[in-house]
């Protein structure tokens, strides 16, 4: 039998019927999921007086914050301890000791004690910081009482993380102790980790502190100016009435949203809730619309200008200014964006699915009079951009825009006479976004914490060394090898730690590996490399915390929709290697080289990867003017790995096999047409 007999009509398009009874999870779904998959989901449930109390304790930690960013000058110690003494009292207000262990107003007595005794070192360090800085390490690591109130404040810090985090980064944070303890005086350690910038209060939670918390406020304020159904608006204007339309309006609106929010799960639920119901109803399956939506959103965090927590420790950890490195993001990002676009426009071909009524979408002219909405993210990238300002200052001014965008939604919408004003800003929103801003500290902040700590324990033990000899032993020195190995770590150690906390530890791990002379990844790209590869586990089973979130909506089987998401995303999975191999994609050149071959090496690396992405989403999908069989797949999919691959040989094989095979299928189909 021959390979073409093998090749199959597309079914047919899922009727209205048909889409009528299929469903969509509530909110309440969602919750019951996240709630069983999600640490995050589990919080106490406060209400009356007792609710007020802990919100307004939550605001004050949120104004407090803000005042440490921008206008405190007091010593370093002081302000990251003190912040990380406020981050145990609400986190342990925040999160009950295990998953389901939640009644109204309840509060155990153990956890008041332990989060009364928790927070007390910290507010014991910053209150005498200036005169524990000043004393002799020696002396410190050889009191009882210092040493006591170290070892109380991280144990506290330690069980917080196993109530909101998890329990994969203990595991690396306790293996890695125990090395420490088993190489160093005990004293000495602890005073390193705990009174030191070193440790617990590092570089990762000094960047929480410095520049995390003031974003995540502004993403708080941003979200309650009805800029998420603003972003779904335009993107059904852009994409809606396109063949799949709802699925491409779900990759735009959730770029767009994933500017703001920066969040996998948050971003999933908020556009997820639109989209996903207008996926099933055009017809496409449960599992695929929640994985776009998955999909799609998970790339919020590699989208300037915000990109999520990580890119402001990325910052830290390279000395790179934060807007370089939000410019040299936008390539890998668009890569990534247009990946899952052509897979959901492959599918909708595939499936034959038709666009949105023009006359059911959104029209531009309605919504061109809320383009204001816009001010305070291209406020925000004008003065990150021209560094006229710090960057938490610059979040700071853009947060107050986004008041008065609020206040202007209120005249706006009474000029135009609309009847929904979810979008008005009110004193209680006010307070909301700033209580909403202290809890999704909380679990980043706890994330740090313990990154410092795996920081603290490499650098005084003097392992990176040794894991950098183990690493070049195993890969040969070879670089491909190398990345794999990494990558297989970051995907591992996402599965259960948080996107920030992931890039804290490979940061501190492996990014240091693929940059030694060993290896030869260019520092950057290399940092890049890890941020990617924590990201895609969100979306990566068998813990899929966007794709859960996705397939609650879509009612629709948990491990199929993050299968589904891991295949959409495949361009995660590639284009890093891409940018490792050929750091062009990310602007950075061999020295001597002229600005016109700059430009030239850009464009090309962008144009054969996209190639190159559009054939390994046709391999993936089986689809293109028709069905393929396995090895015309087998063989585009070959292609589109070739013109990813850096060198003008593995380019033309790439062309010839990819170009050779659409104009086939090209041919095919129009020789069925005419039958």
């Amino acid at each position: 039998m021959s390979f073409w007999k093998k090749e199959k009509e597309a079914p047919p398009p899922v009727s209205g019927a048909e889409v009528d009874v299929q469903e969509t999870g509530s909110a309440a779904d969602v919750e019951e999921v996240m709630k069983k998959y999600d640490r995050e989901s589990n919080i106490r449930v406060w209400e009356g007086w007792q609710k007020w109390v802990v919100k307004f304790l939550f605001i004050g930690v949120s104004l407090y914050c803000l005042y440490l960013t921008l206008w405190d000058t007091s010593l370093p110690e002081f302000r990251l301890a003190s912040f990380v003494g406020l981050i145990v009292v609400i986190g342990y207000l925040n999160f009950p000791i295990r998953k389901g262990s939640v009644k109204v107003n309840s509060m155990p007595w153990y956890d008041i004690i332990i989060m009364i005794a928790g927070s007390f070192p910290f507010f014991y360090f910053a209150a005498n910081a200036s005169v524990i800085k000043t004393t002799s390490s020696v002396a410190i690591s050889r009191d009882p009482f210092m040493l006591a109130l170290a070892v109380m404040g991280t144990l506290a810090m330690i069980e917080l993380c196993r109530r909101s985090v998890g329990i994969p980064i203990l595991c690396v944070v306790g293996v890695l102790l125990i090395y420490a303890f088993s190489q160093l005086r005990a004293g000495a350690l602890i005073y390193d980790l705990f009174y030191t910038t070193l440790g617990l209060i590092g570089t990762p939670i000094s960047a929480c502190q410095k520049f995390i918390v003031v974003f995540i406020i502004f993403g708080a304020f941003l979200e309650r100016t009805g800029i998420s159904n603003f972003f779904i608006n335009l993107a059904n204007c852009v994409a809606g009435s396109s063949s799949g339309g709802p699925a491409k309006v779900a990759v735009i609106s959730s770029a767009l949203c994933g500017m703001v929010s920066g969040s996998s799960v948050g971003n999933t639920v908020t556009t997820g809730s639109v989209t996903i119901p207008m996926m099933k109803k055009t017809g496409y399956q449960g599992e695929f619309a929640g994985a776009v939506e998955a999909a799609a959103s998970t790339g919020g965090q590699i989208m300037p200008p915000i990109m999520g927590a990580a890119a402001f420790l990325m910052s830290e950890f390279t000395g790179y200014p934060y807007p370089t490195i939000a410019l040299l993001a936008v390539l890998p990002a668009l890569l990534y964006f247009t990946g899952i676009f052509i897979a959901v426009h492959l599918e909708a071909k595939k499936l034959g699915l038709k666009g949105i009524p023009k006359s059911q979408l959104p029209r531009f002219s309605k919504l061109a009079p809320k383009l204001y909405l816009l001010l305070p993210l291209i406020i925000l990238v004008v003065l990150v951009s021209t560094g006229s300002n710090t960057m938490a200052y610059s979040a700071a001014l853009a947060t107050i825009i986004t008041i008065v965008v609020g206040l202007i939604n209120i005249v706006v919408n009474k000029a135009i006479h609309s009847e929904d004003t979810s979008d008005n800003i009110s004193f209680m929103k006010v307070l909301d976004a700033l209580e909403a801003g202290a809890r999704g500290t909380i679990t980043v902040a706890v994330a740090c914490s313990m990154a410092g700590l795996v920081a603290g324990c490499i650098t005084t033990t003097g392992l990176a060394s040794k894991l950098l000899r183990a690493i070049v032993s195993v890969s040969g020195g070879v670089a491909i090898i190398a990345l794999f190995l990494t990558m297989l770590c970051c995907i591992v150690l996402g599965m259960g730690v948080p996107t920030t906390a992931n890039y804290c530890i490979m940061a501190a791990t492996c990014a240091p590996i693929l940059t030694s002379e060993q290896i030869g990844v260019p520092m950057i790209a290399a940092h890049f490399f890890v941020f990617y590869f924590g990201i895609v586990a969100d979306i990566t089973p068998p813990v899929a915390l966007a794709a859960y979130a996705g397939s609650a909506i879509a009612k629709s089987p948990p491990m199929k929709t993050a299968f589904n998401a891991t295949k959409l995303a495949i361009a995660a999975f590639v284009v890093p290697y891409i940018f490792a191999l050929n750091p062009a994609m990310l602007f950075q050149f061999e020295a001597g080289t002229s600005a016109a071959m700059k430009v030239v090496q850009s464009v090309l690396i962008v144009v054969t990867s996209l190639a190159g992405l559009f054939g390994v989403a046709a391999a993936l999908n089986g689809y293109l003017y028709r069905p393929m069989n396995p090895l015309f797949r087998f063989l585009i999919a070959a292609g589109g790995l070739c013109m990813m691959i850096p060198g003008p040989f593995t380019d033309v094989v790439g062309v010839v096999v990819v170009v050779g095979i659409v104009l086939f299928q090209r041919m095919g189909a129009k020789k069925n047409a005419a039958a």
